[in-house]
């Protein structure tokens, strides 16, 4: 059986508490992976400071070129996987396995990851807001007649990691070339992706020394947020309510991203289907940036069955199809437990449109695997408890609701595709504060620009900005 080991600066090292994930369809121990304690983590993480040390030895520009050599190993090389070796359809196999997630979703998310890594210069330049990135070297620079000085707020980024799809983990690559070093808990289903990048960065000569990655118990990831000056967290509600209160932890929960109509779009919302069922179907509803919700001030009904007539059309395919749309869940009770959760809040105010297009339930199986179709509910209220929900599979809830009301009654939303030129409504969406990206026009939700930030500002994240005045030559000009 393939043995993934902790990385202790870069260094395998083999524990003797292990854990297993299965295959999502043989039920069967795929994978054994070695578990890091909560004292071998505590001290491990004693001298942070060193490893911050070594990258700051590096001048931005050679980290960025690291990077996009990076990339291509990434996607393209062999590389060590413990003792043995992953090239990258092993990869995409591998975490096929463990996921549920075809091949073709897993290669559409390594290539995401190449891409952030591969453009990464547009990455660092989009997220710092200047031309001179050398800021990272000196410490201080100009930019249009003002001096500017940034210091890191911590030491380290330790990251603690989900398992339902790999595209995540391009969030926390950005951190190498912004001179952080890493220390990274994996999802228990999906070890695979944040071991095989640092594999591709060390190949790229970035030093092993600024790497750690610790498979391990909630109490070890606890102590990993605890013990690094920045933390970015991916979870459920319960696991970010947990971490709310915490300025140093960043933290990643459900989306509730969106697409809304302004009144002036509105009649002609039959021109826009194709990018709501993308915005709601790519990668299996599985990210954050799925859109979950269809808010509008009338056709609620007409827009509900035109979705689900074309997300009906969506079937369970075989992992190597290169045509798949969607994944199993790796654990079935997961996909019942769901599906039930749907059920028990339908009722008059809410409809699931798409049942009179499938043959059965919502919940199949297919080749020894538990699927949840794609499933639309138009929903009568924005009070209902299905108007604003999000799930990991295709699932979004067409809610009626004033454009006065907008946007304060959509709640807190990663992702809002506004189908609006009105710019009463576009001047509203502009100042709220519950909306993380906001897109004008028929684009997808799922659509990212490399120089956007996409949930927070990874750099206002690590480094924070001093008050800074000289009378002496600008140092980095």
């Amino acid at each position: 059986m393939l043995h993934i080991p902790v990385l202790r600066k870069g260094r395998p090292y083999r524990s003797l508490d292990v854990s297993r994930a299965v295959h999502h369809r043989t039920r069967e121990p795929f994978v054994e992976i070695s578990q890091a304690n909560v004292g071998l983590i505590r001290r491990d993480l004693l001298d942070q400071q060193e490893a911050q040390k070594i990258l700051a030895a590096f001048t931005t520009t050679e980290l960025m070129a690291m990077s996009r050599k990076a990339a291509e190993y990434f996607a393209n090389d062999t590389l060590p996987l413990g003792d043995a070796e992953q090239n990258p359809q092993d990869y995409v196999e591998q975490v096929s396995a463990t996921t549920g997630l075809p091949w073709v979703m897993v290669r559409r998310n390594m290539q995401k990851i190449r891409g952030v890594l591969a453009e990464i210069e547009t990455v660092v330049r989009g997220l710092t807001r200047m031309p001179n990135i050398s800021v990272l070297d000196t410490g201080s620079t100009e930019y249009e007649g003002l001096a500017m000085s940034f210091f890191p707020r911590g030491d380290s980024l330790g990251v603690v990691l989900p398992s339902n799809s790999p595209g995540v983990h391009s969030l926390w690559a950005p951190s190498i070339a912004l001179k952080t070093p890493l220390l990274l808990k994996p999802g228990s289903a999906e070890p695979w992706t944040p071991y095989r990048m640092i594999q591709a960065f060390m190949k790229a000569g970035v030093p092993g020394e600024v790497f750690g990655y610790y498979p391990t118990d909630h109490a070890g990831a606890g102590e990993i947020l605890r013990r690094c000056g920045r933390g970015m967290l991916f979870g459920d509600v319960g696991a970010a309510k947990m971490w709310k209160g915490d300025p140093r932890i960043e933290i990643h929960g459900p989306g509730y991203s969106k697409i809304v109509f302004g009144e002036d779009m509105v009649d002609d919302w039959e021109k826009y289907i194709d990018v709501i069922v993308d915005s709601i179907s790519q990668n299996s509803g599985r990210s954050c940036v799925n859109a979950s919700g269809v808010w509008t001030p009338r056709h609620g009904a007409a827009i509900a069955e035109a979705i689900a007539e074309r997300l009906a059309k969506i079937t369970p395919r075989s992992a190597s199809d290169e045509s798949a749309q969607i994944a199993p869940f790796a654990d079935p009770a997961v996909a019942e437990r769901l599906s039930k959760i749907v059920d028990q809040d339908l009722d008059g105010d809410a409809t699931d449109v798409t049942a009179k297009y499938r043959s059965g339930d919502r919940l199949v199986r297919f080749e020894d695997c538990s699927y949840l179709l794609p499933t639309v509910i138009h929903v009568n209220s924005p009070e209902h408890a299905l108007a604003n929900r999000e799930f990991l599979f295709p699932f979004a809830s067409v809610v009626e609701a004033p454009v006065s009301e907008m946007p304060e009654i959509l709640g807190p939303s990663l992702v809002v595709t506004a189908l609006t030129a009105d710019k009463q409504l576009i001047g509203r969406l502009l100042n709220s504060a519950h909306i993380g990206r906001l897109n004008l026009g028929p684009i997808s939700t799922m659509k990212i620009a490399w120089d956007q930030p996409h949930e927070g500002n990874l750099f206002d994240h690590l480094y924070c900005r001093r008050a800074f005045q000289s009378v002496l030559e600008p140092v980095g000009a």
